[in-house]
């Protein structure tokens, strides 16, 4: 896929040794071919997915990141050690990189933007960068002194070994492929939509400062977080389908979890915020409408980068000796 976008930093750069574990998730997954495919281990598959998932878009995002509702500390810890199964590192590391991709969304100081480092770094490259390894600390103070998340954010690698293990002993060989290696890939590229295909694909009813977009299937495949032009125009919601035929499970369920009284104080998004669409004027959703082209977007920061290039080797050229070439010329060589 070509997306003209510039090359990596010097300290972007893959550590393939240290990816060898999370690669070989992705590898296990060929066993399926020796094992077939009984029911069961499919069921259970699917269904550790769905449980993952909703651990990682309730969990990790919705309350960790966002803080979008309230929870007593003991279903906090169940939420973070569901999400923690999903093998996407610690709680206290993921929702301190998911802030400060708010931040900085789609700048050049996202740590995940197609828009600047290309479809594939921004879908799981960054993952695999040393570069982002440690967790961001100064950005997560409020959870960070929680001392049990802190245990499971440093040893973050032990709930997923345990539900392998787990799935062997109950299940077999079998059942560990499928329930474990199969469901934790399916599940990796689930949520790895939401940073890269989110960004590319779908419609953009909000004016947001980057190339957030909704997207219907991604919102199927992700338990709710597809909607996520919503999300980046108000963020500290509980639900990010904000209308009745946005489905959004996650919140449906924390839904059912507040009529229980697990968790309250849902936030939701005002009128104003809901319908401030409406509001637009037609140069507004024109606007807004141009910018759902992602390819154009790259192009127009390509050439904008180009410019910037441009001017400076005209204000120098003055100063150039007289047997170098123009400027015009530098940038044909390129």
């Amino acid at each position: 896929m070509k997306t003209d976008t510039p090359a990596l930093a010097p300290d972007d750069k893959i550590n393939w040794l240290a990816s060898i574990p999370f690669l070989g998730i992705h590898a296990m997954c060929l066993f399926v071919l020796s094992v077939g495919a009984k029911p069961v281990d499919v069921l259970v598959c699917l269904a550790l997915y769905v449980i993952r998932m909703w651990g990682v878009t309730a969990g990790y995002h919705r309350y960790f990141s966002h803080r979008a509702y309230k929870t007593n500390r003991v279903f906090q810890f169940i939420l973070a050690l569901v999400a923690t199964s999903s093998a996407q590192k610690g709680v206290l590391w993921w929702a301190a990189n998911h802030r400060h991709h708010h931040r900085e969304s789609d700048t050049e100081l996202d740590i995940h933007s197609p828009l600047h480092k290309g479809f594939w770094w921004s879908h799981m490259g960054w993952i695999m960068c040393p570069k982002y390894e440690q967790t961001r600390f100064e950005a997560i103070k409020d959870f960070a002194r929680f001392p049990e998340l802190r245990f499971l954010n440093r040893f973050f690698l032990l709930p997923p070994i345990a539900l392998a293990v787990a799935l062997y002993f109950i299940g077999g060989f079998s059942m560990l492929v499928w329930g474990f290696f199969v469901s934790t890939t399916l599940l990796y590229h689930g949520t790895f939509t939401i940073n890269s295909l989110s960004h590319i694909f779908g419609n953009r009813r909000y004016r947001t400062t980057d190339t957030s977009k909704n997207n219907w299937l991604l919102a199927l495949i992700t338990l709710g977080e597809g909607w996520h032009n919503n999300h980046h125009y108000y963020q500290n919601t509980a639900n990010q389908g904000w209308f009745w035929w946005e489905v959004d499970i996650s919140y449906y369920s924390l839904k059912v979890l507040s009529w229980m009284r697990v968790v309250s104080d849902l936030r939701t998004p005002s009128d104003q915020v809901k319908y401030a669409y409406k509001k637009y004027t037609p140069e507004m959703q024109a606007e807004l409408k141009a910018s759902t082209d992602f390819w154009g977007a790259v192009s127009s920061r390509k050439k904008a980068a180009e410019d910037k290039v441009r001017e400076a080797l005209e204000a120098a050229a003055d100063h150039l000796p007289t047997s170098a070439p123009a400027p015009q010329a530098l940038l044909k060589r390129q």
